[in-house]
């Protein structure tokens, strides 16, 4: 019985559409009473996630996008910089506006300016009634590319016919802070929302570059580059649910010869040059049921942040003035299966005083990827996963300061216990994601290292009982931890912990009207660190908020406190 109500969820759920990224924003609400089911309306959806930080001073906003989605029709414009801020900005700060009513599926979108993909997201799901939703993002790193006329190009694949309803109505701006701004009190205590370790927090790099037919040519004066992948895993497929995937011998839905393990993969003219682990996104028609996101999606859902891979270690051999293949595909996908898209951005930081900086690889250590897929069958069956792999590189570049060396290394792994039912009646997940990277600048004074550990969680069941009752318990995770050091000392650190908990039953197989459902959700987002801390945390009963607006924010060294409601988000 699962299996066609997931089935048919992946049919149409999430098409894909290419590439977008942002950070969910919300109206300010006061707890209410909620009722004993869902109606036909319901909060607008809103995160926990804090808001992006604006500097006081002069500002000027750019239309990059207004759009109405009802098909495979992309948006296309033209953008051009703004007048009366200069070239040079302290922020630039992108804002989607969306509504939408009616019935809809969650879609996927990209945003590009010149080719460079500068925002990916998903759409929540609307109420008959209809819903409004905001998602804002820091775009400063892409600077080099707003300072000219570029063609823009956006979409949401959308499908909209007698059932299907909702056209989403969408549109995306920029906001420019112009340099040498002074921050303002709200800026300063805000500070500590913004995830931010020193390094790995770097300067706003001085080209942003895309592949042309694969290959990517730097300036030949670079010294760090920054390749950025916005990997996801969509398109109405499997791979939408690629951590339930299972090895083609046993009786499920999902498959794939080596279970769900999935590796995001880099490489330089043939030679694997980064490794990451994905994200496990859940969409907001996620695990059969809908109910679970309206108001409060998994993290990073409205956000899609990329996977980034420092490639410094290979600038000497990038810097020689020809192109070079730069390939990313996901291990672990069944062959011939579509399902993820990977496109990518190169960010390079110039050596000004240096035409042509030289250098080398001239350490590569690879090890063997593991990945266990082991079965049990039973009445119930099992399927233990443990998967990891590592990978450390090491180069340096001559520079006009000296000469620099740059080690990288990453290790990652997985683990996970599925269990399903025959018919997957019940079908329940446990996973844990690693992802642990070092990185040690060594030039001229101290070493600095940052070190970055990712976990993610994955925690759920869903099970289909007495009268088609539908129940799915979820809970998510995206943590992580970085500190910098500078020769050995610690210098700044923070600590993210962005979690999601989610308990809702429907009946299926039946109109909306006669689904008679309830749902209990929450999410909190936790921020600490050297600049301070921000601690927020939303509950939703039947679509209704009942917990107060408002975060806790303090500056460095302060502990958290109730802050007022204009520091939250919206």
């Amino acid at each position: 019985m699962r299996r066609r109500i997931i089935m048919s969820m992946l049919a149409g759920a999430t098409l894909m559409a290419s590439t977008l990224l942002g950070t969910g924003q919300a109206s300010a609400a006061r707890p209410a009473d909620p009722p004993a089911e869902f109606g036909t309306d319901w909060h607008d959806p809103l995160t926990a996630a804090p808001p992006v930080t604006r500097p006081a001073g002069r500002s000027c906003e750019v239309t990059v996008a207004e759009a109405q989605f009802r098909d495979f029709t992309p948006y296309r414009g033209a953008y051009a910089p703004p007048r009366g801020c200069g070239d040079r900005w302290s922020k630039v700060v992108l804002r989607l506006d969306g509504k939408v009513a009616g019935r809809q599926y969650d879609r996927l979108g990209h945003l590009h300016v010149g080719g460079v993909e500068i925002f990916r997201t998903s759409t929540p799901q609307p109420s008959p009634d209809g819903i409004e939703w905001s998602v804002e993002k820091d775009v400063t790193r892409y600077s080099d590319t707003f300072r000219g006329r570029h063609d823009v190009e956006m979409l949401i694949g959308n499908v909209v016919d007698d059932t299907y309803t909702g056209v989403l109505d969408v549109k995306v701006t920029l906001t420019f802070y112009a340099a040498g701004g002074r921050a303002g009190a709200t800026e300063q205590r805000a500070a500590a929302t913004e995830p931010r370790a020193g390094a790995v927090k770097a300067a706003v790099p001085d080209r942003v570059l895309s592949l042309r037919d694969g290959a990517l040519t730097t300036p030949r004066n670079s010294e760090r580059i920054v390749a950025e992948v916005y990997a996801t895993g969509s398109g109405g497929g499997c791979e939408e649910y690629w951590y339930l995937t299972v090895p083609d011998a046993a009786p499920y839905s999902c498959k794939a010869s080596g279970g769900p393990y999935r590796e995001v993969q880099i490489k330089v003219d043939g030679e694997l040059a980064g490794i990451a682990a994905p994200f496990p996104t859940v969409w907001t028609g996620g695990w059969s049921n809908p109910f679970l996101w309206y108001v409060i999606p998994g993290p990073r859902a409205f956000d899609v942040k990329p996977v980034e891979y420092d490639l410094t270690p290979f600038a000497g051999l990038l810097n020689d003035g020809r192109p070079h293949r730069i390939d990313v595909s996901v291990a672990g996908v069944p062959e011939g299966q579509s399902g993820w898209s990977t496109p990518v951005n190169v960010l390079v930081w110039q050596d000004a005083k240096s035409a042509h900086v030289t250098g080398r690889l001239t350490a590569h250590e690879a090890g063997a990827p593991a990945n266990s897929a082991t079965h049990t069958p039973g009445r119930e069956h099992r399927l233990d996963t443990a998967a990891g792999h590592r990978l450390s590189v090491s180069g340096y570049v001559d520079t006009s300061h000296g000469r620099v060396t740059t080690t990288v290394g990453r290790e990652l792994a997985h683990t996970s216990v599925h269990r399903w039912t025959e018919g997957e009646e019940t079908d329940a997940l446990k996973g844990t994601w690693t992802d642990d990277e070092r990185v040690t600048v060594d030039g001229r004074g101290p070493a600095v290292t940052t070190r970055t550990d990712r976990t993610y969680t994955m925690d759920g069941t869903t099970t289909l009982g007495t009268g088609d009752r539908l129940r799915t318990v979820l809970s998510l995770g995206d943590r992580a931890d970085a500190v910098e050091t500078r020769g050995g000392r610690r210098t700044a650190w923070y600590r993210l912990d962005d979690g999601y908990t989610g308990d809702a039953t429907y009946t299926a197989n039946v109109p909306r009207d006669q689904r008679h459902a309830v749902a209990t959700t929450s999410g909190r987002y936790r921020l600490y660190g050297s600049d301070g801390c921000y601690d927020r945390r939303l509950v939703t009963v039947q679509g209704v908020l009942t917990t107060p607006d408002r975060p806790a924010v303090s500056g460095g060294g302060s502990p958290c406190r109730a802050a007022p409601s204009s520091a939250a988000r919206g």
